[in-house]
């Protein structure tokens, strides 16, 4: 009688025991021959979601979606939750007890950290036995929004793991999530972004006053103040006169240290969906109408009356232009995996790039699943094929 026995030796690279007659063999899976029944083990992949930011809430929708479209015969799915105080917890309840929040309270929680030791291969979890025990993974899926997630602090710690992850690396995280260094990595390269102005949180006592008469010198109201490092039109104000800046730069470094304000551009919010590592491709594009007077926190996530148009109603050539643009900007900012490219088709014709998102929303409303979907790519193989590159940059073999 033969039993088989599926394991990784290490990130994926599969191999079999086969015990017959009490003979124990060691087989690659590259070496089977026709006729052996070898039943190929899956990869065990790890979904963090929720996170200290600003946009906890989001995260815990998007992983929802995330999970349920990771295709269940390639992948075993370990689920992480972090709280809005940091907390880090393996979930093993209900995925849908996620988006509500409800998660935090299932009493099968358990303290986890992710250990920065690749020996370890994935987290430690402390059993309510007080004993430490591993899990390993094979890849890890952040699907966490804004700081604490998507601004490279996380990625570094899966670097010092040695563990594949989906989405950028640390250092275009970081340069992304910077809206500041965003803008100066772009126009170095020839993209053209809004005009801007930097304003530290040292300069808001003494210098205040010649900031804003630097923006007002440099900028044409109406202009966009937004705290540097902050997702999804968190703390933006649209200003239109030099109380509403004042007002605007002081709500904003609520959120941040450093601030730029932007000068308004007329005409349409189009975005494009980009995905790949050394090769990157875009999808079409598609056109945000805002119900509010511009795509804020609530009109991406709770106003119902704004529109998502896919594809934009635009000319080839633009759209053309758009989507070059868009993998020229990804490539420029060094981004891998994928990124939500977020534009402006201004009203004289011009084609602005106003920011790079690299873990874009995965809601049931959001632009970068349904750009996708829209040429072809459904959201199951979306979620293989983003695993896949994280194993790909890795170096591992996952066939």
């Amino acid at each position: 009688m033969r039993s088989v026995q599926n394991y990784f030796l290490h990130y994926g690279i599969k191999c079999v025991i086969i015990i017959e007659c009490g003979r124990q063999q060691e087989l690659s899976v590259s070496n089977y021959f026709e006729g052996r029944c070898i039943f190929m083990a899956k990869l065990k992949v790890a979904v963090i979601f929720g996170g200290r930011s600003n946009e906890h809430d989001i995260s815990l929708i998007s992983a929802v979606h995330v999970i349920g479209c990771i295709p269940k015969d390639k992948y075993d799915v370990v689920t992480v939750g972090i709280t809005k105080k940091g907390h880090w917890f393996r979930y093993q309840g209900d995925v849908s007890l996620i988006s509500t929040g409800e998660w935090e309270r299932h009493p099968d929680n358990v303290p986890c950290i992710l250990s920065p030791d690749p020996l370890h291969k994935g987290f430690i979890i402390f059993e309510r036995d007080g004993e430490a025990v591993s899990l390993k993974v094979d890849c890890v899926f952040p699907v966490l929004h804004g700081r604490g997630g998507e601004d490279g602090t996380l990625q570094g710690l899966l670097e010092l793991a040695g563990l594949p992850y989906v989405g950028c690396d640390l250092l275009s995280s970081a340069m992304c999530m910077d809206k500041d260094t965003t803008h100066t990595v772009l126009e170095a390269n020839g993209i053209s972004t809004a005009k801007w102005v930097r304003i530290l949180r040292s300069e808001l006592d003494e210098k205040l006053g010649e900031k804003l008469d630097e923006m007002e010198e440099k900028l044409a109201y109406p202009m966009f103040v937004k705290p540097c490092n902050c997702g999804s039109s968190v703390g933006i104000s649209k200003v239109k006169d030099r109380e509403q800046l004042e007002r605007g730069i002081k709500l904003a470094f609520v959120h941040d240290k450093k601030v730029i304000v932007e000068e308004g551009i007329s005409g349409r919010e189009i975005e494009c969906a980009v995905m790949g590592n050394t090769k990157p491709f875009a999808s079409d594009v598609g056109e945000i109408r805002s119900a509010c007077e511009f795509y804020d926190f609530d009109a991406k996530y709770k106003d119902l009356g704004s529109q998502t148009i896919i594809p934009a109603d635009i000319d080839d050539g633009k759209r053309e232009e758009i989507r070059e643009t868009a993998v020229k900007g990804y490539k420029a900012l060094g981004c891998e995996g994928l990124a939500r490219v977020d534009f402006f088709l201004a009203d004289d014709g011009s084609v602005i790039l106003n920011e790079i998102n690299t873990m874009p929303g995965h809601t049931a409303i959001s632009m970068y699943p349904k750009l996708m979907e829209n040429i072809g790519i459904p959201c199951e193989e979306q979620e293989d094929r983003l695993i896949k590159l994280a194993l790909e940059r890795a170096g591992v073999d996952y066939e």
